[in-house]
């Protein structure tokens, strides 16, 4: 469904009616009088069977170099899938995008190249004009049988929102009708993540300064940046201190990317690239970063709320940055002792660190005109590396993206792990480094 006409048809028609498929078109608008009675979670449930074990050349296309399966092809299916869900859920007469991914968590290890399963629903809608879908990969059961809990490879969240085609402005869809308490409880987990996105937002560095923590943490920093360069001891030159090797300056850690936007990756709407590529793009960089940084093999974690901030149209340039943002455990932590900071940049014997990558998108067109250039969306990857590094900010800049990170973190932590927000903790060996994943 992600590609309804061919490119060369769409194409002429474009020019046929000279439109700008970003601002308001000669589409017929939604029926203002069209039914809006809430829908069953069932009914817009759908499943999606890919053979990789079946069929070799299918599997060709989601395999690396090392025989492992390409998490960011999974991710355009989800993508895509989510758009057929969608759909099942708002009728043909809406336009639906995908507005943000909520979360993308490993659950358990692959061990093995199986068929996988792709599955999901619309769990949460309150009859406004964006709607959760939560989603998930697991092993493929025989025929009949349920997905057991421990083949569940990954569960993740989409939030799509309905546009009027004519306007391209939101528009109401049907709210969701519960009637068992599974339902209930999915559309409470729906309920809350959209609260805490809000919540989110408002710690936002544009909002929100700061905290007396933070300052301390970053003030512990830049101390240590004068030790690195000598200048904290210039009254005194025979003590110098020299930066440990697993420390490594933010700006060094940047990879960078740029790619036009062909229309073989484009959605149903012909004109604008279809998430699901942004994704794998962005992944990919991460991924490259994080294995840059670490000199290892990266194991993917999860990804953080992420919102699609705006279209990227077919033969735009697309360019992308990944920095290295947060390394937990972090370089300086406070002490709880006597609230005080200790430096933990030698780790302590720490075996495991996890690697937040920040990736910044933004889109230009091909002309390079003046005042073009549009954020398309900040991503947050994590990923754990069999290292003890850490990273370290340099300019004010740097360091609000290290703060930003570490709050990320802390909320990353708390739903992954179980623990309170904001409580110290060891890295453990959890057997991630064996999965049949990138």
């Amino acid at each position: 469904m992600r590609v309804r006409t061919p490119w060369v048809e769409a194409l002429k028609k474009r020019r046929e009616q000279e439109s700008n498929p970003t601002k308001p078109s000669s589409a017929p608008a939604t029926a203002p009088n069209r039914d809006l009675s809430p829908k069953k979670m069932s009914d817009s449930f759908h499943r999606v069977v890919i053979p990789l074990a079946q069929d070799p050349w299918l599997l060709d296309n989601y395999l690396n170099a090392n025989g492992h399966i390409r998490l960011g092809t999974i991710f355009m299916d989800l993508d895509a899938l989510s758009g057929v869900i969608a759909y099942k859920h708002t009728g043909e007469s809406v336009t639906t995008v995908t507005a943000a991914v909520d979360r993308i968590t490993i659950n358990h290890p692959l061990k093995e190249l199986c068929d996988l399963e792709l599955s999901g629903q619309v769990t949460y809608a309150t009859g406004r004009s964006s709607m959760e879908i939560s989603l998930q990969v697991a092993k493929a059961p025989e025929e009949g049988a349920q997905v057991k809990k421990d083949d569940v490879l990954m569960t993740c969240a989409f939030t799509m929102v309905s546009l009027d085609p004519s306007t391209k402005k939101p528009i109401a869809i049907c709210p969701i009708k519960l009637e068992t308490e599974e339902e209930k409880r999915l559309f409470a987990l729906g309920q809350k993540n959209s609260t805490e996105k809000k919540a989110l937002a408002k710690k936002n560095l544009r909002k929100a300064a700061p905290n007396d923590e933070e300052s301390k943490l970053i003030h512990a920093m830049w101390l240590k940046q004068l030790e690195y360069h000598g200048k904290f001891y210039h009254h005194h030159p025979n003590i110098s201190t020299r930066k440990p090797e697993n420390v490594i300056y933010m700006d060094k850690t940047r990879q960078q990317s740029s790619q036009i936007m062909q229309p073989q990756y484009r959605n149903r709407h012909n004109f604008m690239i279809f998430g699901g590529f942004l994704l794998k793009q962005t992944f990919e960089l991460a991924f490259c970063c994080a294995a840059a940084y670490s000199h290892s093999r990266p194991t993917f974690v999860s990804l953080d709320p992420s919102t699609f901030e705006n279209p990227v149209p077919v033969g735009s340039v697309l360019y992308l940055t990944a920095t290295v943002a947060y390394t937990d455990p972090p370089l300086v932590t406070t002490s709880s002792a006597d609230d005080g900071v200790e430096d933990v940049a030698e780790g302590h014997g720490e075996k495991y660190t996890r690697v937040q990558i920040r990736i910044d998108s933004k889109v230009r067109n091909i002309e390079h005109g003046r005042g073009e250039t549009k954020p398309t969306g900040q991503f947050n990857y994590t990923f754990m590396v069999e290292k003890n590094i850490r990273v370290m900010p340099s300019t004010y800049s740097e360091f609000m993206i290290w703060v930003d990170a570490k709050r990320r973190a802390e909320i990353v932590r708390a739903s992954i792990e179980g623990v309170e927000v904001g409580k110290d903790r060891k890295l453990k060996d959890d057997g991630r480094s064996e999965r049949v994943t990138e």
